[in-house]
């Protein structure tokens, strides 16, 4: 159950700059993840439309929690924030703060894309100051490459696409590639809907089982929102489903 948000950031990729107009203000999407048989927390996503040093951003609050008998052995409150700017789709400040049984980080990033660099504070151990780290162009942090994803027209992300990413996730830099494998007809909670079927190769070892054991189904229409997450870890199987959705900006088709 460790680092839940982590899993959304990894269907995320690098495209080109571009606007972030089809999130509403006051959007919040609720995942419910299960761990194994285990109902075992909840993850939630809510926008704000903001002004950040004076330019319009959207910030974006994710927040991920243990819940029921995982909780009683295994507490997890984890906080990401994220100010991304409307005009490019890229993170201007990014904030870890979590908690996962006795671990504990607190990181703050200053995202720099005028000479690809970024300031990353450890508020957690203050006496370990500011360093500056060399970065790579159009570099996405974990909740604004989730939103730029979802800013891609239905003609950006066809069926047999391949595209590679960078994503700054706690405090390294992560390369990823991504693959649009199909369409399919997902059942959820509220209907049955049309997505697009998405396939991350990511780092084995670490924390998934295999090169690409994680799966996730997008909403085939301009909202882009992930309703399934399948994962398969070094040690069991997650499951992230869509729980709530309120305030999204463009109505939801439901095949009846």
């Amino acid at each position: 159950m460790k680092k839940i948000l982590s899993f959304f950031a990894i269907f995320t990729f690098l495209l080109s700059y571009a606007q972030i107009d089809n999130v509403a203000d006051g959007e919040s999407i609720t995942f419910r993840i299960h761990y194994g048989i285990l109902n075992a927390g909840t993850a939630n996503l809510t926008t704000k439309k903001t002004n950040y040093m004076g330019v319009p951003h959207l910030y974006v609050k994710g927040t991920g929690k243990t819940t029921g008998a995982v909780k009683a052995f295994f507490k997890v409150e984890d906080l990401y924030e994220s100010f991304i700017n409307t005009e490019t789709g890229l993170p201007s400040f990014y904030v870890r703060n979590v908690r996962e049984g006795s671990y504990r980080q607190h990181f703050e990033t200053v995202f720099n894309h005028d000479n690809n660099t970024l300031i990353l504070t450890d508020k957690k151990t203050p006496a370990n100051g500011s360093k500056v780290i060399k970065s790579v162009k159009g570099v996405q942090d974990m909740l604004s490459c989730f939103y730029y994803l979802r800013s891609k027209s239905t003609s950006e992300l066809k069926v047999g696409t391949v595209i590679n990413m960078n994503v700054w996730i706690d405090d390294e830099m992560f390369p990823f590639q991504l693959k649009v494998t199909g369409m399919e007809d997902l059942k959820t909670k509220f209907g049955t809907i049309n997505c697009l079927k998405i396939i991350p190769s990511v780092k084995s070892g670490r924390v998934f089982k295999e090169k690409e054991g994680v799966t996730m189904w997008v909403t085939n229409d301009a909202n882009h929102i992930p309703m399934l997450l399948q994962a398969e870890l070094a040690v069991g199987s997650l499951k992230a489903s869509i729980d709530d959705l309120k305030n999204v900006k463009y109505p939801l088709k439901y095949i009846k």
